[in-house]
């Protein structure tokens, strides 16, 4: 695993040991930010039950302004600390340790322009993160939930089905905003 493009391009990125967490592959994540392009410039970015913090790095690499990484697992938060510190793009992150579910139900001050969510493969571990995320959002936000190609994603109030892609059994779902311009 490493970073693809931008500043930090080419660097590899550690990962947790244990099965806990499921590192994104390169080419899911080659993929992902293809599709997003140049929504990622300049964008505030949610990473959320973040693992390794490779989506959110490879944001930060790639323009965004400045990304939150969530993520319970110590050990994974460990990784993320020093995959920041390998990539020097700590300055424009911020790693929170605790459960997303409880994080999402306290107001914040950013309002974010992509959320990313690889929650445990289960679909009520994917609708109660996506019923709580819309207050978050900014107008015209992106959310892509990387899951199992059989475990639907039902896009709560205030979030439309932009588009949807397959990796075999990992599946990325992109939703967008209701109100944000189209994509």
């Amino acid at each position: 695993m490493r970073v693809i493009a931008g500043t930090a391009r080419g660097i590899p990125l550690g990962a947790p040991s244990d099965r806990s967490t499921r590192p994104i592959t390169d080419r899911v994540k080659e993929t992902l930010f293809g599709i997003l392009g140049e929504r990622v410039v300049d964008a505030q970015v949610l990473d959320l039950y973040a693992g390794s913090g490779a989506v959110g790095i490879e944001a930060l690499s790639r323009g965004a302004a400045a990304c939150t990484f969530v993520e319970r697992a110590r050990m994974a938060l460990t990784v993320i600390r020093s995959n920041l510190e390998r990539t020097g793009l700590g300055s424009g992150a911020t790693v929170v340790g605790g459960d997303v579910l409880r994080w999402l139900e306290v107001p914040h001050a950013h309002r974010y322009q992509l959320a990313f969510l690889d929650p445990p493969y289960a679909v009520r571990d994917i609708v109660a993160p996506l019923d709580r995320l819309p207050p978050h959002l900014a107008p015209g936000a992106t959310v892509v939930v990387k899951h199992f190609w059989r475990t639907p994603v039902p896009p709560p109030d205030g979030l439309r089905l932009w588009r949807e892609r397959r990796f075999g059994e990992t599946s990325l779902t992109f939703l967008v905003t209701d109100g944000g311009a189209e994509p």
